[in-house]
């Protein structure tokens, strides 16, 4: 008998204002309090902050971002024998997009003074041009795995 639950896919939505599966997921990641028209609002307040700053499309910035900050490999525990190893596993699919909207939430929460949407866009901007928060996570999750390759036996 399994030990975990099974997982079942999520339907995501779309944006209505973009239109974007991705955007609709992202706008999920974001919002607290089930306050999904204040998540929305600050998404496109966000996207507006972007495309000031960089002349480009908030969308495509943040499809860049996004496709930067995705990990290709992750650790993941595996216990044997009384010991307990970080075995390195590529990432697949959906989680890659989930770790990488999640770090990038992360990151701009921890950037205070400002609010969300402008904190938001300044770690998208950085995301897409390969700096920032976000990639610092992707690089260390990256540096781990490759640190315990001695390891990846066990997978």
């Amino acid at each position: 008998m399994p030990r975990k639950k099974r997982v079942y896919k999520k339907n995501w939505r779309p944006d209505p204002q973009f239109n974007s599966i991705l955007v609709g997921r992202f706008v999920g990641y974001i919002m607290e309090r089930g306050k999904r028209s204040t998540a929305q609002k600050i998404i496109s307040e966000t996207f507006e902050l972007i495309h000031e700053r960089t002349k480009r499309g908030g969308l495509n910035v943040f499809e860049q971002a996004i496709k930067n900050v995705s990990p290709l490999m992750e650790l993941k525990g595996k216990r044997i024998g009384g010991a307990s190893y970080q075995v390195p596993v590529p990432v697949m699919g959906d989680r890659r997009i989930t770790l990488a909207m999640r770090w990038i939430k992360s990151a701009a929460k921890s950037r205070k003074g400002k609010g969300m949407a402008d904190c938001l866009a300044e770690e998208l901007v950085e995301a897409s041009q390969k700096k920032g928060a976000a990639i610092k996570k992707r690089d260390d999750t990256h540096r781990m795995a490759e640190a315990n390759k001695a390891f990846a036996h066990f997978a």
